[in-house]
């Protein structure tokens, strides 16, 4: 890819529990659109509106590790692990490799940043914090 044949636009790959929301710092002209790549809903924790609008944007994009990486993220919160790591695999291996710079102003790749998606899968930080019932917290 060259220059020449990027936009500016933006998409996302929220990756919630310690990882920033993430632009590319180059995209296809092709690429999904913003509310395709739900980062919207992702952000505010509606994973299943999140993946009715990936599965359809996947359809005109199927190969957009951006877009996979996203249905990974909203099929974790959503409690469905084997599917989310389907999807950070697909990402991973995928061979277009987007450049994507974070909101915190650090520059990743897809790759990578599929890479950290699978070892949170593995920690378990995409499940949410249970309370249980019956069960007092104390303050100082």
């Amino acid at each position: 890819m060259t220059l020449s044949n990027m936009t500016k636009s933006t998409f996302a790959a929220l990756m919630g529990l310690g990882l920033a929301v993430v632009a590319p710092a180059n995209a296809q002209t092709t690429e999904p659109s913003d509310e395709g790549l739900a980062s919207a809903s992702l952000a505010d924790g509606q994973a299943l509106k999140a993946i009715r609008l990936l599965e359809a944007e996947l359809k005109a994009h199927p190969d957009d590790p951006a877009l996979h990486i996203n249905l990974g993220i909203a099929l974790a919160q959503a409690g469905n692990e084997e599917k989310a790591r389907g999807h950070f695999e697909t990402a991973l291996a995928s061979r277009e490799v987007l450049e994507l710079d974070t909101a915190d102003g650090r520059t990743t790749d897809s790759r990578r940043l599929a890479r950290q998606a699978i070892a949170m899968l593995e920690r378990g930080d995409f499940r949410p914090v249970t309370s249980q019932p019956g069960k007092l917290t104390l303050r100082d």
